[in-house]
């Protein structure tokens, strides 16, 4: 019986996910990622806040908190802890009084970043055709 290293059996896992199947792992990966909150805190990380040059950040816990407005500290804490689980970010945690924790996109993350940014681009960009579709939508029905 031939043996197969571990790089073998992922590259014929890799081979067989697929979304489109109930048990496949990459559909809870694709579920994480459809969150909104997901998207801005990559989009964050990766630098897009107002007056940013565009460039990766590292940006501490109440730094996120402010720029991603709307977020509860419970979904902005499951987020990050989720997105470090998945190797995305990194957390770094520095012991002064008060301790200092700054998340940080890793590569993974930034690969993933240039997905989310054009994402988000679109819906800003898209959003007045959106709304407009949306009341002839109701206007008709």
């Amino acid at each position: 019986m031939a043996t197969t290293s571990a790089a073998e059996r992922r590259d014929q896992a890799k081979g067989a996910y697929n979304a489109f199947l109930a048990g496949c792992p990459s559909r809870q990966l694709l579920d994480r990622l459809s969150d909104k909150w997901v998207v801005l805190v990559l989009c964050a990380l990766g630098g897009e806040s107002a007056g940013s040059t565009g460039d990766p950040v590292s940006l501490r816990y109440s730094e996120l908190s402010r720029l991603i407005a709307g977020v509860s500290q419970k979904m902005l804490t499951q987020t990050l802890r989720s997105l470090e689980r998945d190797g995305l970010i990194t957390r770094t945690v520095t012991p002064t009084v008060p301790v200092t924790v700054d998340y940080a996109l890793t590569d993974l993350g930034l690969s993933l970043h240039r997905t989310t940014r054009r994402l988000r681009l679109w819906a800003q960009s898209h959003m007045d055709e959106v709304l407009a579709r949306r009341d002839q939508y109701d206007a008709d029905h």
